[in-house]
Parts: structure tokens; sequence; C-alpha cells
């Protein structure tokens, strides 16, 4: 497997959780959560990518039950036509079908309070499309 950082987005509506994992892609941990809303949400991610120069860039692709698009597939892709803009790096969509609502579980069973876990959340959905997305990566070496 190369080596170097991988980065993955949960993106939502309100807020984008960051994963990232470690030069040897062994350990994908929480990073930051974003706001959507965020005027600086531009030279928010810029700074990520300057920061930690990912190889790879996971975005985890809303799609219904039944595996068709909806609203917020169209708007992942906006954002994935937008992070292609301010990096090099390859990005991929990996399926993120119960992603937040296996974190939400996750952080619930940790005893994390539910005003707490609000951005966690994210994060947390964030890591299972990164980790989602190395084991693809193993898988195909």
């Amino acid at each position: 497997m190369q080596r170097g950082r991988r980065i993955a987005f949960d993106y939502g509506d309100v807020r984008i959780g960051v994963a990232i994992c470690d030069a040897d892609a062994i350990v994908a941990s929480p990073l930051i959560t974003l706001r959507n809303s965020d005027k600086k949400l531009v030279s928010h991610l810029i700074q990520i990518f300057d920061e930690y120069q990912p190889i790879r860039i996971y975005v985890g692709k809303p799609s219904n039950m039944d595996g068709s698009m909806g609203d917020a597939a169209a708007k992942c892709q906006r954002f994935c036509q937008l992070l292609e803009t301010l990096t090099g790096a390859p990005i991929i969509s990996i399926d993120e079908r119960l992603t937040t609502v296996s974190a939400a579980k996750n952080l619930r069973e940790a005893g994390l309070p539910a005003k707490a876990a609000k951005s966690r959340i994210d994060e947390a959905a964030a890591v299972a499309i990164l980790e989602f997305g190395l084991a693809i990566e193993k898988h195909r070496e």
C-alpha cells in the first residue's frame, strides 16, 4: 500500500465530519467537524490539505436504501467538485449508507451524552468511511 495520509469526509447539509489516517494507513482518527455554512469553509479545507498533504480523499456518497440517488447525492457531488478545485489528490466516493446511524449508536453505547455527540457523530461517520476506503485499498493489493 502506498505510504501517505488519506482524508475522509462525511458531508452533510449542516456539518461535515473529517477523519484522517496516519501515513502508514493503519489508524483512522477523527479530525474535526466543519460547519457547512461557515464562510471560511474553503480556507479551512485548504488548511487541512496543506497541513496533511493527503494522497487520497474519500467522500461518503449518500444514497437511498434502495441504492438510488437523491438530493443529498447531488449536493455531495458539488462538494466533491469543490474538493477537486482545492487538491490534486484523487477523490473516491464511498457508499455511506448507515454510517451516521452506526456512529451515533456506538457513541451512545460509549456513554456520550446526545448533546456532546452531535459533532462527534459526523467525525465518527467520517472515520467509518475512511476505514472502509482503506479496507478496499488493502484488498486491491
